[in-house]
């Protein structure tokens, strides 16, 4: 059964999508810890990030960079936090987090965000893309 990234990929369930080439996708996390929270994956759709072939993980490692860099730029905060949790669903993913502070990375602290307010977060980072 595919996962709901692959299905995201697919355009089968909608997503605010941030950045894409041929290999990776980035769009907001739809139960954000800040406004700006977004997920990295690779379009082909692998259990767990550490399983991925050493080419595989680069690229999207370097694409998750890109999307960091734009995410700081788009949104104020000190730092973009990386984390790889991997639990919640069966496709390899990248949370990438705007934070003040290390307290910020709290995975049990989430938002609710307006659409209209998810749609400006993703415009603006999609606009730092470079």
């Amino acid at each position: 059964m595919a996962s709901i990234f692959s299905k995201i990929v697919a355009g089968e369930i909608p997503c605010y999508k941030v950045a894409e080439d041929e290999r990776h996708m980035a769009f907001l996390d739809i139960n954000p810890m800040a406004p700006g929270h977004t997920l990295v994956i690779p379009k082909q759709e692998i259990d767990y990030l550490f399983d991925m072939s050493d080419e595989d993980y680069l690229a999207l490692e370097l694409f998750a960079k890109r999307v960091a860099k734009a995410l700081k730029a788009a949104m104020p905060c000190a730092r973009v936090a990386e984390a790889v949790l991997g639990m919640e669903v069966p496709h390899a993913h990248i949370h990438l987090v705007p934070i003040q502070t290390e307290a910020d990375m709290n995975f049990r602290n989430k938002l609710s965000l307006p659409g209209d307010d998810m749609a400006s977060i993703a415009a603006r980072i999609a606009a730092e893309m470079k």
